[in-house]
């Protein structure tokens, strides 16, 4: 199992990252980014399969900028909190943290960034505007259709659910045509598929995305 270690962004905001070593030495480094729940339990089993498959993986507690150890659930009262929680932030502040985890896991190796829902469109803007990772991986994020003339500094893919309300497909054709370079598959599944804890999880589109996410891990990492 994984442990709590501290650690200190640039502007000296100290939070929590959730660590899950790899059993012997690790092939490289994963940075983890959680969805609009803070690093719950299904974040923390994300973690220990990435770090099944051979890598030291860290997941920043972002949300602890506001309040520490915000685990939520799947609730509509928790979904509210949750999305109020992600305004709030906003998407500068946590880069810092992603950055600060980054330098800790790149004791590894390279390092991959891979991100859920909110998490997801952090992991396009880490890939972005955050130097030193070495590939990314992006699970159904909201709004990157607003952020198509940024440009990946790293090999970068995204999953998306076909049946995803939150994410319509004139963004995801959008996000095609401004970055062709980047793989975008496409699963029969709804908002959040990769969650067990979820409703909308759907096991064979989690087994295929992640089959292709350590694909993508073991070619550039």
């Amino acid at each position: 199992m994984g442990e709590s270690i501290k650690a200190t962004a640039s502007d000296g905001h100290e939070f929590d990252i959730y660590l899950a070593q790899s059993k012997g030495s690790p092939r490289g480094g994963v940075v983890l980014i959680q969805e609009i729940f803070g690093v719950n339990n299904h974040i923390k089993n994300v973690a220990e399969k990435f770090s099944s498959n051979g890598y030291l993986v860290g997941a920043p507690s972002l949300f602890d900028r506001v309040q520490p150890d915000i685990q939520l659930g799947y609730s509509t009262e928790d979904i509210r909190r949750g999305r109020e929680l992600k305004d709030n932030l906003g998407n500068e502040s946590p880069l810092m943290d992603i950055t600060a985890t980054l330098n800790i896991v790149r004791s590894a190796g390279h390092v991959a960034v891979v991100g859920y829902c909110w998490g997801g469109t952090l992991a396009w803007l880490s890939a972005c505007q955050v130097d030193g990772f070495n590939a990314a991986i992006s699970y159904y994020g909201g709004g990157i259709g607003k952020l198509l003339s940024i440009q990946p500094k790293c090999p970068s893919i995204f999953h998306f659910g076909e049946q995803d309300h939150a994410i319509p497909a004139e963004e995801i054709n959008s996000l095609r045509q401004a970055h062709p370079e980047c793989p975008i598959y496409l699963y029969p599944a709804g908002h959040g598929f990769n969650c067990e804890q979820r409703d909308s999880f759907h096991s064979t589109s989690s087994a295929i995305a992640f089959e292709r996410t350590i694909q993508h891990l073991d070619k550039y990492i």
